[in-house]
Order: C-alpha cells, then structure tokens, then sequence
C-alpha cells in the first residue's frame, strides 16, 4: 500500500530531478506540480473495489511511480518490490508512439494501469495540439475497449467513457 514516503519520493523526484526543468509542472497551467497525475492514477486505482485487493496494491504503487523512469533521473526506490519495479518497467516507454504499438503485449496489468495513465492525461488535457489529441483519444478508447472486455465496467472505464463521449460531441 501507498506510504508516506512513497509519496514524498515521487514528489521529490518530479519536483527536484526532472529530466528537463519545464517538466516539473503540469502542461495546462505551469503551476500545478507534475506529481498530481502520479497521485491522483494511483488513488484512483485503489477505489476499484471490483478488482483483486492486491492487483490494486502493487498497481496503485505501479502507477505512482509510472513516471519517474520516463521523466525524471530519479532511481526507483530500492524498497518496492520486484513486482511493483517490473510494472514500472513495463509502464516505461521512449515515446507515445512506442507506447501505442508496444503496451498490447506487456500483458493485462500494464494496459489496465495505462487506461488510468491516459485518462488522467485527459483531466488536464487541454494543451494537446488537435491531430494529436485524435491520437490520444483514439489509443484511450482501444485501452477502454479492452479493459471492458477483460474486467466489464470500472470507474475509470466511466471516466474514460466521459472524455471520449465529449469529444465526440466536439466534433459534431
């Protein structure tokens, strides 16, 4: 389960070891602390009651750290255990576009956890140029599409239905 320190460490990590210093805020405003999206993917992730307790454990662990090796010259604490760290690694990609052709067979955890990933883009998703958001949209609605398939409907299959059905609404 999410500990203090854990929680600490990611905020250092995207607050004081951010690969490029921009980086150390959220894109929409510059204000608000990258590690919001960590820690919001992460408590999400544990108000799943549907799902296994431990699946939420290691994932909400997994998803708060699922940016450190990606943005940040942070290691990986040495206290989380080998489970957690292969998530991270399995959530770790060069590029969106490596991660749309590559998470499909990093197995059914990591593309649960990226439909947390993607639909916390979308809270604050504002300044994600058009021709991109398409992109972003549509590899969120494969990530929803196959979380239905595997679990049927969660909270974040809700929230992620939300966005898509705006943006649709969008483009009518």
């Amino acid at each position: 389960m999410m500990e203090a320190r854990d929680l600490e460490c990611v905020i250092d990590a995207h607050q004081n070891h951010a690969r490029k210093p921009e980086n150390r805020y959220r894109k929409w405003d510059g204000k608000t602390p990258y590690s919001i999206h960590p820690i919001w993917c992460a408590a999400t992730l544990l108000h799943e009651t549907k799902l296994p307790e431990q699946m939420r454990r290691d994932g909400s662990l997994a998803l708060l750290y699922h940016d450190v090796l990606e943005d940040t010259t942070a290691p990986l604490p040495d206290w989380l255990s080998q489970d957690v760290k292969g998530l991270v690694q399995a959530l770790t990609f060069e590029s969106s576009e490596d991660e749309w052709e590559n998470i499909w067979s990093r197995g059914e955890l990591p593309i649960l956890l990226k439909l947390y990933d993607k639909t916390g883009l979308f809270l604050d998703g504002t300044w994600i140029a058009p021709k991109r958001r398409e992109q972003h949209l549509a590899h969120l609605r494969k990530l929803c599409e196959y979380v239905e398939r595997k679990h049927g409907e969660l909270n974040i299959t809700l929230f992620a239905r939300v966005f898509l059905q705006q943006q649709s609404r969008l483009e009518s």
